[in-house]
């Protein structure tokens, strides 16, 4: 690339940050002012708003679209923003899940992962039932079996542990006997859903997935993320002590912030999702007085950056094409939503958590975000599914992740102790 249009494209980009921020903070004060909602929501509308599909995608005189890229019905959203864009949002995303786990209480994670494992499974289970019934039911396919069905079984498992994260950690719940257990459950559910994803596209790829292939997936992605946490965990004080000393300006932060993302480098190399290795690197390293250490520059860079990453994730969402089987995705939409309430709430009630604890977590795995879009579009680019699903799957996502917050938040405010053994919860 020439050095006059590499100064033309950095500008470029340079100016879609100035907008995206600025959108995300307006969008966010108004929804924390006027509407009493988690700004969260008014960074995703946001998003929306200013996306390819909307006037992000307008041309103006000689002025190209500011963000569209690619044009035509049925285009992966993911290749219709910009790359750039799009790199600079995962990297917030790493942030904010390397910020949850330094921030989780450990003791409490670790007291809560057993009925967290169980919650997740139900919030697996009986969604990819039910997203797999939906699809054979409306005639779409006639075998249980097909590739097609079991995809839309795939993208009903998703939780999006970013946005419940956010939502956790702005009204100071993370280490609620409920937060933890939904975040542990949420990062589980990543790791299953993951190992669907990967069965299901080595079956349209070959034709079949054998069970040896399945076990050697599965090995690895639950392997690897057993073994980094417990990695980080081991080494979490030598660690902090080689990071605490260095004496030179901001080098706490800096290579604390390198170990997020090489832990996260890791588990995408390992097939795993890239927050899922920044998280447990979080958690390990919250055993030590590092987050006190780095607390301040942290958060200057969680606030600056993470609103990046749910703008791009409104930015993927092109409302046009909820329009196709429109009935079919309320339908779809309402079984999701059921699938993660009655598949993660029922298994809670029986590991301790009342029916305020129990509601709580299924609102809390609710919301698909980043991980049903990222998988719709796997879908979509590899020939599974077509734009009618593709649509169904975009309002699915849209849905419930605008109103599990919407939801999440009133029930932490107005409820009491949600599980039986508890009384108080000291906040971090």
């Amino acid at each position: 690339m020439e050095a006059e249009h590499l100064a033309e494209h950095v500008t470029r980009i340079i100016l879609q940050l100035s907008i995206i921020l600025i959108a995300a903070k307006l969008s966010g004060e108004f929804c924390e002012r006027f509407l009493k909602i988690p700004p969260v929501l008014g960074e995703l509308a946001a998003g929306i708003i200013i996306g390819p599909y909307a006037l992000g995608g307008l041309s103006i005189g000689s002025l190209a679209p500011l963000f569209a890229i690619n044009e035509g019905v049925g285009v992966n959203p993911l290749s219709n923003i910009p790359q750039e864009i799009w790199v600079i949002g995962q990297i917030a995303a790493v942030i904010l899940l390397f910020v949850a786990g330094l921030e989780t209480d450990l003791k409490q994670f670790l007291r809560y992962i057993g009925p967290a494992s169980v919650i997740a499974l139900g919030g697996v289970i009986l969604p990819f039932i039910l997203g797999i019934s939906s699809v054979v039911l409306i005639g779409e396919v006639d075998d249980w079996g097909d590739p097609k069905a079991l995809f839309m079984g795939a993208l009903m498992t998703a939780t999006s542990v970013g946005i419940t994260a956010r939502v956790l950690a702005d009204i100071g719940k993370l280490n609620t006997p409920e937060g933890v257990t939904i975040i542990g459950s949420a990062v589980i559910d990543d790791v299953l859903g993951i190992l669907i994803l990967s069965i299901v596209v080595g079956m349209v790829e070959s034709g079949g997935t054998s069970g040896g292939e399945i076990a050697r997936i599965a090995s690895i992605a639950i392997g690897f993320w057993v073994a980094l946490t417990g990695i980080i965990l081991l080494t979490a004080t030598k660690l902090f002590r080689f990071i605490s000393g260095f004496r030179v300006s901001g080098a706490p932060l800096v290579l604390a912030l390198a170990l997020a993302f090489l832990g996260a480098g890791l588990a995408e190399l390992a097939g795993l999702a890239m927050i899922i290795g920044a998280y447990s690197v979080g958690l390990g390293l919250s055993t030590t007085p590092l987050r006190r250490l780095i607390e301040e520059p942290l958060t200057g860079l969680y606030h600056g950056l993470v609103p990046v990453f749910f703008v791009v994730m409104g930015m993927l969402v092109d409302v046009t094409t909820m329009g196709n089987a429109l009935v079919f995705g309320i339908v779809f939409t309402i079984l999701a939503i059921i699938g993660k309430i009655v598949g993660s709430g029922a298994p809670a009630l029986i590991t301790g958590f009342n029916s305020i604890g129990a509601w709580r977590i299924g609102l809390g795995m609710m919301p698909r975000g980043e991980v049903a879009l990222i998988i719709a579009g796997i879908g979509l680019s590899r020939g599974v599914i077509g734009t009618d699903l593709f649509g169904v799957s975009i309002l699915m996502t849209v849905i419930t992740t605008l109103l599990a917050p919407l939801l999440l938040v009133p029930s932490f405010k107005k409820g009491g102790p949600g599980h039986h053994a508890t009384t108080t919860i000291p906040e971090q």
